[in-house]
C-alpha cells in the first residue's frame, strides 16, 4: 500500500503544480504528441489568477502549498541544471526557504531530548526563533563560560520533518522510476540515482552533528586564508537535533546599500569571495555549496563569514586536475588538450572521436576570446561545456554539476557587488598557483609517490588476493560445468517478489487513473 500512497501523493503534487500554473509556464510549444496535449490540458486547469504571476512566483506558491519537503526538493534540483534545465534551476534557486516558526516549547523539548540536559543548564538565556527554514529554525541564546557571557546561534531540527520527508520521498522515487521507464532520453540523467542522492544529502542535512563537522573541517582548511571564515562550533551543546555556534555580527551580502553605507570596498569583497571559493575548490577539494548572499555576512573589518553548511561539495584529485586543466586550456586556446582531458578522465566514452569533441569545444571557446575580459563568465563557460558534453554521451557527474551550480551563484553575487567584475583576472592567482604546484614537476613526484604507496599496499594484500582468485577460479569452473543454479528457496522468493511487484504496480496505476478521472470531474 506504500506504493499506492506514493501514487496519491505524486498525483496531488502534479495537481498543485498544474493549478498554480507551473506546468503551463513550461515551453510547451516545443512539445509534440501526447506531452503537448498534456501541456494544453494543464493550461485549461490553471487558476486564472496564477496566469498573472511570473514562472518563479508560480513555482514558489506551489512549493509552499506542497510543504517543507518540496522546498528541500526544489533547492536540491536547483543544484542540478542538467536535470531541470538552466532556466528552471535559476527559478528554483530563488526559492526562499522561509517557513512558519514552530513553538519555542517544541524547540526546547528537541534540545533536551537530543543533549540529555535541561535548557537552563545549557544556556544562560534562550530566546525566540529569529529565522525558520524547511528543516530547522534558529534561536538566539547566551552561554556562560568562566563568568563571561557569549551570544550564540542555536539551530534546532523541525519536529516531525524526518518522517514527513521520507514519506514524500517514496513519491519522488516513483516519479523517477516512471521517468526512466517511459522517457528513454532521460535515462542518461539517471533520475533514480538523482533521487538517491537527494535522499542521502537530506539525511546528512537532518543530522546537525554532520553540519557541525563540515563547519569544523572548512574552518580548519581556511583558518589562514585572508578575509574568509566560518562560525566556530560549540560541540558541548551540539547533537543530532541541535547545533550551537557563535553568533555572527555582520551585514548580509544581499544588503548592498548597507555594505556601501558601512564603508566596505565592494570590489574587494567580490574578489575575496571568488578567490576564497576557488581556494576551497582547487586546494582543499571541499567547498561550501550553498553560498547564496543570504548565507554570507560581512564583518566590520571586511571578513566574509559563510553560514549554513548543510550542503557541501567534494572534489577528488582527479576532478580538481580536470577542472584546472580545462580552465587553463580555454585560457590558452588549447582545445585539443581540453578534449583529451575529458577522455583521460573517462567522462566521455571512448567510441567518440577526440578531434570531433575538440571541434565542439572550440565552438564554445572562440566566441569568448572575442569578448572583453570583464564580460566573460566562467560559470557560463562551464554551463556551455556541459551542454556540449550531452552530444557526446558524457554521463552526469553530480560533483561537477554541484560545482557548476555553486560557481554560477558565487559569480552572480560577485557581479552584484561589482558589475564590471573581471572573473579571469581575479581567479588567475589562485588557478595559476594550483596549476604550478599540481601540474608541474612537483606534481609528477607526488604522483610517483602516490603510485609507489599504492603498489606497496597492493603487495601487502597479495596473499589474500591470490586466495580469492583461486576460489573464484574454482567457482567459475563449477559454473561452466553445471550452469548457474538457484536453490529452491531463492527461486521461490524471486517468483513471489515478482508477482507482488506486478500486482502492486497494476493497483497503483488503476488508483492513479481513477483519481485523475475524479479530479477532472470535480473541476468540470
Amino acid at each position: 500500500m506504500s506504493r499506492v500512497g506514493a501514487g496519491f501523493r505524486l498525483i496531488r503534487a502534479g495537481w498543485v503544480l498544474v493549478r498554480e500554473g507551473v506546468v503551463a509556464a513550461l515551453p510547451g510549444d516545443e512539445l509534440s504528441g501526447l506531452p503537448k496535449f498534456g501541456w494544453r490540458m494543464a493550461r485549461l486547469f490553471t487558476r486564472r489568477r496564477a496566469l498573472a504571476y511570473e514562472r518563479g512566483d508560480r513555482l514558489a506558491k506551489a512549493v509552499v502549498r506542497l510543504g517543507p519537503s518540496y522546498v528541500k526538493l526544489g533547492q536540491f534540483l536547483a543544484t542540478r541544471p542538467d536535470v531541470v534545465g538552466n532556466d528552471m534551476a535559476l527559478d528554483l534557486a530563488m526559492l526562499q526557504d522561509k517557513m512558519q516558526t514552530f513553538p519555542q516549547a517544541e524547540a526546547i523539548a528537541a534540545i533536551e531530548a537530543s543533549l540529555g540536559r535541561r535548557v537552563g543548564d545549557l544556556y544562560a538565556s534562550f530566546g525566540e526563533a529569529v529565522a525558520a527554514a524547511s528543516i530547522a529554525q534558529v534561536h538566539t541564546a547566551e552561554t556562560l563560560q568562566d563568568g563571561v557571557g557569549s551570544r550564540v546561534a542555536v539551530k534546532v531540527i523541525r519536529p516531525g520533518v524526518r518522517r514527513l520527508f521520507f514519506r514524500d520521498l517514496e513519491s519522488y522515487f516513483l516519479a523517477a522510476r516512471l521517468q526512466e521507464k517511459y522517457i528513454p532520453s532521460s535515462r542518461r540523467l539517471r533520475p533514480v540515482e538523482v533521487t538517491e542522492t537527494l535522499a542521502q544529502t537530506t539525511k546528512i542535512e537532518m543530522d546537525l552533528r554532520l553540519e557541525a563537522a563540515a563547519l569544523s573541517e572548512l574552518g580548519e582548511n581556511t583558518k589562514d586564508d585572508p578575509g574568509f571564515r566560518v562560525p566556530t562550533v560549540d560541540w558541548e551543546r551540539t547533537g543530532r537535533d541541535v547545533l550551537t555556534m557563535e553568533w555572527v555580527d555582520g551585514i548580509k551580502m544581499n544588503d548592498i546599500t548597507g555594505l556601501a553605507a558601512a564603508g566596505h570596498d565592494l570590489k574587494a569583497i567580490a574578489a575575496n569571495l571568488i578567490q576564497s571559493f576557488l581556494r576551497q575548490t582547487l586546494r582543499d577539494g571541499f567547498f561550501h555549496a550553498d553560498m547564496h548572499p543570504g548565507n554570507l555576512f560581512v564583518e566590520a573589518d571586511g571578513t566574509i563569514v559563510a553560514v549554513d553548511l548543510g550542503i557541501a561539495g567534494r572534489l577528488g584529485k582527479k576532478e580538481r586536475r580536470f577542472l584546472a586543466e580545462i580552465l587553463y586550456g580555454f585560457i590558452t586556446r588549447d582545445y585539443l588538450r581540453v578534449a583529451e582531458v575529458h577522455f583521460e578522465a573517462g567522462y566521455v566514452p571512448r567510441q567518440h572521436n577526440v578531434a570531433a569533441f575538440a571541434q565542439a569545444i572550440r565552438a564554445i571557446g572562440e566566441p569568448i576570446h572575442g569578448q572583453p575580459a570583464d564580460t566573460i563568465s566562467m560559470a557560463k563557460l562551464l554551463t556551455l561545456l556541459f551542454e556540449v558534453t550531452d552530444l557526446f554521451d558524457m554521463a552526469t557527474r553530480s560533483e561537477l554539476v554541484l560545482l557548476q551550480k555553486t560557481m554560477v551563484v558565487v559569480e552572480g553575487v560577485a557581479r552584484t557587488l561589482d558589475p564590471a567584475f573581471n572573473m579571469w583576472k581575479t581567479s588567475e592567482p589562485v588557478v595559476s598557483s594550483w596549476i604550478s604546484g599540481n601540474l608541474g614537476p612537483r606534481a609528477l613526484l607526488a604522483d610517483a609517490r602516490d603510485g609507489a604507496s599504492a603498489l606497496l599496499a597492493l603487495a601487502r594484500q597479495a596473499p589474500d588476493l591470490a586466495a580469492r582468485t583461486e576460489r573464484l577460479s574454482r567457482e567459475i569452473d563449477l559454473m561452466a560445468e553445471h550452469g548457474l543454479r538457484f536453490d529452491e528457496r531463492t527461486a521461490h522468493a524471486i517468483g513471489k517478489a515478482e508477482a507482488r511487484h506486478t500486482r502492486s504496480g497494476r493497483l497503483a496505476l488503476w488508483v492513479m487513473a481513477l483519481t485523475l478521472v475524479y479530479i477532472a470531474w470535480r473541476v468540470l
